[in-house]
């Protein structure tokens, strides 16, 4: 299994921070986790509520455990409600299954991650995601 490296997780950090600057989005924070749903890197914005750790790490941890971004999450979990409860029943609750969390993939497309973003709509968070990976040289799926 590919790793991401700490060094490319502090890269798409910054990234995915920078992007929202750009956009003027509100306070975010930032999670990536390894290919085993733990956590890697983290960052909250001044003015982040701190709650916004557990909303960033259930929006990833969706992502790499169900090996699809929060996008098809949302949409898994409008067409089939039961699933996505029992799936966070097994979970122990910690799967979010909304947009802005972001699968991570190698360029041989490989899993190795994921990135939860939180603090603006779940479009602008996938929108300064999909940047931060853009910029570490990675390939997201939301």
């Amino acid at each position: 299994m590919a790793d991401i490296t700490l060094r490319k997780a502090r890269t798409l950090l910054r990234k995915t921070l920078d992007k929202g600057r750009e956009l003027n989005l509100k306070p975010l924070s930032v999670i990536v986790l390894d290919a085993g749903g733990h956590p890697l890197a983290f960052e909250r914005e001044d003015g982040a509520s701190p709650g916004r750790f557990k909303i960033a790490e259930g929006k990833a941890y969706g992502a790499v455990m169900l090996g699809m971004g929060g996008k098809a999450q949302m949409a898994r979990a409008e067409a089939q409600a039961y699933f996505m409860a029992a799936v966070n029943g097994v979970y122990d609750g910690k799967v979010i299954p909304v947009p802005g969390g972001v699968l991570l993939r190698d360029k041989k497309g490989a899993v190795i991650g994921a990135v939860g973003v939180t603090g603006d709509t779940s479009d602008n968070d996938v929108e300064a995601a999909l940047a931060g990976i853009a910029g570490a040289g990675l390939i997201g799926e939301a």
